[in-house]
């Protein structure tokens, strides 16, 4: 792959971290990529922290960035409010301290009341987000005439304290309350990682993520090919039941996955598909699979499956993977995460 791609589109959380920690082997080949003539772009749904902040963090993980590596929501929200809006116009930011950075550096005019009678709202996750700006949020909103960006719209975050509402829960306020239904920039919409691309200039991207619901259904919707890492929550049953805008150009284990070259997986019937030294076949309408000397990186069979159970859903055709044993198709996980559930 790094021979193909340009620059690599970096999820962070499930991909470079897990939490607190660093996923196995990541900081490596990330460097590795560097060295090997790779851009990097770290793209978050994240629109509470400043880039600076990002990058502090990654650097402390002994991940090498800095704050123009970074690409958050926040940024891209503010992106499609500028393209919207004339430029000097006034925006209502309901949001941290970082959302209204980037409004202003995409040269318009943050402010924290309907008074002021902005020209957008732009709406993002912010710990100290209450009533009263949810309320001139609300207000501004009232004027069908006035633009609703929403950063993104992920329900929970998860907090040491447990989980917690997110940005999308605090748009789900304003949109009861208004009828309306803003305009998003996060994923698994496009905006996020279309600036990635323009700020990177990436000729050949590629998306890098743990979520088939954010990071492969963007990368889908932009037009971008992705590689799913299994170092975050996606399950291997997840994964086989994914319909076609969820389905990921790539699997690796992990990072590691960058260096290697990935066998295509080819479905020669309805019942029948290869990858490698992998096949799967029906027995029935259950799915059985034979792997020779390992399979390569240990996915080839995981990959035959797929293309074979992904095939026969789209037909229509009945497809048990209940009694497969996942944790053979799966290499051991040194980072603890969910793929060999």
């Amino acid at each position: 792959m790094t021979g193909v791609h340009d620059v690599l589109l970096l999820d962070l959380d499930g991909v470079v971290y897990v939490g607190p920690h660093p996923v196995a082997h990541a900081a490596d080949r990330i460097a590795a990529a560097r060295r090997g003539g790779l851009r990097v772009a770290f793209v978050t749904n994240n629109a509470s922290r400043a880039p600076a902040d990002v990058a502090a963090q990654l650097r402390d993980l002994g991940v090498s960035a800095q704050a123009a590596d970074v690409v958050t929501s926040a940024q891209a929200g503010a992106a499609v409010v500028a393209g919207l809006v004339t430029s000097g116009g006034a925006v209502l930011v309901v949001g941290a301290p970082a959302l209204q950075d980037a409004v202003t550096d995409r040269g318009l005019r943050p402010v924290a009341t309907a008074a002021h009678r902005p020209a957008a709202v732009i709406q993002g996750f912010g710990p100290d987000v209450g009533w009263r700006l949810l309320a001139e949020g609300a207000y501004a909103l009232a004027d069908p005439g006035v633009v609703w960006v929403a950063t993104n719209t992920d329900l929970t975050i998860p907090t040491p304290g447990g989980i917690a509402p997110g940005n999308g829960s605090l748009v789900a306020v304003l949109a009861t309350v208004t009828g309306r239904t803003p305009v998003v920039a996060g994923k698994p919409e496009p905006a996020l990682l279309i600036e990635a691309v323009n700020r990177t200039a990436a000729a050949q991207p590629l998306v890098v993520g743990d979520r088939l619901d954010t990071d492969i259904l963007g990368a889908v919707r932009a037009g971008l090919p992705s590689l799913l890492v299994l170092t975050g929550v996606t399950t291997v049953p997840a994964l086989l039941a994914a319909g076609p805008q969820q389905r990921p150009t790539y699997l690796a284990a992990d990072l590691r996955g960058l260096d290697a070259a990935q066998p295509a997986a080819t479905v020669l019937t309805d019942d029948r598909s290869v990858c490698g030294t992998a096949s799967a076949a029906m027995a029935g309408d259950r799915v059985e699979v034979t792997v020779a000397d390992g399979g390569g990186d240990g996915l080839d069979g995981l990959r035959a499956v797929a293309a074979l159970t992904w095939a026969r859903t789209d037909l229509g055709l009945p497809t048990d993977v209940t009694g497969l044993n996942v944790a053979a198709l799966v290499p051991p996980n040194e980072s603890g995460t969910a793929a060999e559930r």
